[in-house]
């Protein structure tokens, strides 16, 4: 009798730790994309051992089945667009003049020269409906205390990473650091979130450093110029006979 007691403990333990996972991590989705909608302007820094780019771009996001991003800068990649919609991906190349529906296959190709994949960048695969989660412990970071959670995909999810771990801040819900892990449970890559800053009304961190652990002396840094959240977005910015208009 004891013994079914502690399995139903254990089991019911399980569920509790399981929901708890999911509302932190649909909470702190939210502080990054806005409980409707979010616009940004952004730096990306690429660097390498022997050479570094800086491209300046924006992006707007309606959910999490809506995105847009145009390059600013520089003017070789200027004005190509970036979308998804629902479960497409689109691209558009203005020196050829040419919007192409890219394929799953080419999910997990770096986009434009950085070490980010197409995927991570228009966010095709969502960490509250392809992953379950379990919360694996807690830990300080940047002096902030932190859940640690812990994401293996669902099966058939249309996900590029063979498990996530995440360290999420208690207090504010800010995603500070994550663990990319590839299909034989092996590091591949660091995300680090520092540099927290109010952004109408919401602390994130401003910048966003990715580190390939295969590369060594590789690195790309997102800093955000503005952030801003819940406000009224065109949907024509989401329809790919308009990729060229964005501006």
């Amino acid at each position: 009798m004891r013994k079914i007691i502690f399995i139903i403990y254990l089991f019911s333990s399980f569920l509790l730790f399981s929901q708890e996972a999911s509302e932190i991590l649909t909470k702190s989705e939210e502080k990054i994309t806005g409980i409707e909608s979010s616009y940004q302007e952004m730096m990306i820094k690429i660097i390498r051992p022997k050479w570094s780019k800086e491209m300046r771009m924006k992006g707007w996001s309606v959910g999490n089945d809506y995105f847009a991003s145009v390059v600013l800068s520089p003017a070789k990649e200027k004005g190509t667009v970036f979308l998804k919609r629902e479960n497409e991906v689109w691209n558009y190349i203005p020196s050829i003049e040419r919007t192409i529906k890219l394929p799953p296959s080419m999910m997990m190709q770096n986009w434009m020269g950085t070490d980010f994949t197409n995927d991570d960048l228009v966010q095709r695969s969502s960490i509250t409906n392809d992953y379950s989660n379990t919360i694996i412990g807690r830990e300080s970071i940047q002096g902030l205390d932190c859940w640690i959670i812990e994401l293996i995909p669902k099966e058939d999810a249309p996900v590029v990473w063979g498990k996530l771990v995440m360290w999420i801040d208690v207090k504010d819900y800010m995603q500070l650091k994550t663990e990319f892990y590839d299909e034989y449970d092996e590091l591949v890559s660091i995300m680090d979130g520092k540099a927290v800053k109010n952004f109408d009304g919401n602390k994130l961190p401003s910048i966003i450093e990715f580190t390939p652990l295969d590369n060594e002396g590789n690195k790309t840094i997102v800093e955000r110029l503005v952030w801003k959240f819940d406000l009224y977005i065109n949907k024509r910015f989401f329809m790919p006979n308009y990729m060229k208009n964005l501006r």
